[in-house]
């Protein structure tokens, strides 16, 4: 015990006095400090380079990702058939609604990887095409399900009545 009746280590060591001693001691041979600002100076171009192809990797990818959703909804439309039921109706309206949002946030999508030195106009024409692809596939699958009006049957109601260009009576003669 000291004499304030504090506990002393017997190993302690105070490294707030030592830290400011450690500059008198001389760098051991073939320590060079200015290499190490050079160094840091280099890598941090480096970090930045690095950043930067980090920042397009993640934007490719993420333009790339509508194309896995194509693929599973194309395969769910194809297990719902081609007859009209609530479950091929519902598999049909939500492959149309995902491109639809999706497009509708592109800027949201790719903001995270903005960059002054990076261009991503490529992977944002890349994903509002898979999009546009999608939105396709569920169109196309409206019109299996005969639910787009495709033929003049389906716009008989909207055509005005057929005009009646004779008249027929019964057996008097006109004379």
């Amino acid at each position: 015990m000291d004499k304030k009746g504090h506990y002393v280590r017997k190993w302690a060591i105070d490294l707030a006095d030592s830290y400011n001693s450690s500059r008198d001691i001389p760098d051991p041979p073939g320590y060079d400090r200015s290499a190490l600002e050079v160094d840091e100076s280099s890598s941090g171009r480096q970090k930045k380079e690095v950043e930067v192809t980090w920042k397009s990797q993640k934007a490719w990818e993420v333009a790339q990702a509508p194309f896995k959703n194509l693929l599973m909804m194309g395969f769910m439309m194809w297990m719902a058939g081609s007859t009209v039921h609530l479950f091929s109706i519902g598999i049909t309206f939500s492959a149309l609604w995902q491109p639809i949002s999706a497009l509708q946030g592109v800027g949201k999508v790719f903001e995270p990887f903005q960059d002054s030195r990076l261009d991503l106009l490529p992977p944002k024409l890349v994903y509002i095409g898979l999009n546009l692809a999608g939105m396709m596939l569920g169109i196309w699958k409206l019109n299996t399900l005969g639910l787009l009006p495709t033929h003049a049957s389906d716009w008989v109601s909207s055509l005005p009545p057929a005009l009646e260009i004779e008249y027929s009576g019964g057996g008097i003669p006109f004379a």
